[in-house]
C-alpha cells in the first residue's frame, strides 16, 4: 500500500511538472497541426520543409528544455540506388546518392548526382576520385546562421537563444526510402511497435544531418542518419 501511495504521489507530481496525459496529447496534436500548416505554406513556394523534434514535439513543456528544429530543401532528394531515381522528375529534383560502403554504421557519404541551384550545397562540395560529395562540415558551417543570424555551431546544429528560449536547428537532406543498412530493424519488430506503426515509419524514410563519426575515415564528409520521425511515432505509442 505504501508503494502504491508513493507511485500515485509521483504520478501526480509529474502531472504538475509536465502536464496530464490529456494535456500532453493535446500539445502533440497542436504541434503536429501547426507543423502541417507551416509546411503546406512552405511547399507552395517549393522551398523547404520543417519538422519539430525533441521534447517540445512530444508534448512536454519542461523548464530549461530547448526547441529542436529540422529543415530540408524539398527539391533535393537522397536515394540509395539509381533505380530509385525513376520515381522523380529530374527537371525538378536534385538527386543525391547515399554511399555507406566506407563509413561506420549509421553514417553515409552523400554524392551529388545532378546539378543544384543552391549555392550552400554547391559551395559545400568536395571532389573525391572525380566525384562530388557534399561535405558535412562545410555544409554545417555555411548553413549555421542561415535561419537565425549569429547562431553558433553545436553538433550538427545552429544553436543560440531567442526570446529567452534556447534553440537547435539542423539543416539536413531527406530520403524517401528506408535505409538498406537498417532493414534488419524491420524484421525485429514482432510484438512492438504494432505493424501499422512500423509500416508508417518505414514508408517515411529518414533524414541525414551534417555530422560525421569521430573515428570515421571521412569524418568531415560523412552524414549521420536521423530517424526523428520514427522517434516521434514510437513515443506517441
Amino acid at each position: 500500500m505504501a508503494g502504491q501511495r508513493l507511485s500515485e504521489s509521483v504520478f501526480k507530481g509529474l502531472c504538475v511538472k509536465v502536464g496530464s496525459f490529456q494535456e500532453v496529447i493535446m500539445r502533440r496534436e497542436l504541434m503536429d497541426f501547426g507543423e502541417l500548416i507551416t509546411n503546406q505554406v512552405i511547399n507552395t513556394r517549393e522551398e523547404e520543409s520543417m519538422m519539430i523534434s525533441g521534447s517540445t514535439s512530444e508534448g512536454f513543456r519542461l523548464q530549461g528544455s530547448d526547441l529542436d528544429l529540422m529543415f530540408w530543401p524539398n527539391d533535393h532528394i537522397a536515394i540509395w540506388d539509381l533505380d530509385q531515381a525513376k520515381k522523380y522528375d529530374l527537371n525538378r529534383k536534385t538527386l543525391i546518392l547515399c554511399d555507406c560502403s566506407d563509413s561506420p554504421p549509421g553514417f553515409v557519404l552523400l554524392e551529388l548526382l545532378t546539378s543544384t541551384h543552391k549555392e550552400s550545397v554547391m559551395n559545400a562540395c568536395m571532389k573525391i576520385n572525380d566525384r562530388l560529395y557534399i561535405s558535412s562540415s562545410r555544409y554545417r558551417e555555411i548553413t549555421c546562421s542561415e535561419v537565425i543570424p549569429n547562431s553558433t555551431e553545436h553538433g550538427p546544429c545552429g544553436s543560440g537563444v531567442m526570446v529567452g528560449t534556447e534553440y537547435d536547428y539542423a539543416h539536413c537532406f531527406v530520403c524517401d526510402f528506408w535505409p538498406h543498412p537498417a532493414s534488419k530493424w524491420i524484421d525485429r519488430c514482432h510484438s512492438w511497435p504494432p505493424p501499422f506503426i512500423v509500416d508508417d515509419i518505414v514508408r517515411n524514410g529518414c533524414h541525414f544531418v551534417a555530422i560525421g563519426h569521430k573515428l570515421g575515415k571521412h569524418t568531415d564528409k560523412e552524414w549521420r542518419m536521423s530517424f526523428s520521425l520514427a522517434e516521434k511515432k514510437l513515443y506517441i505509442q
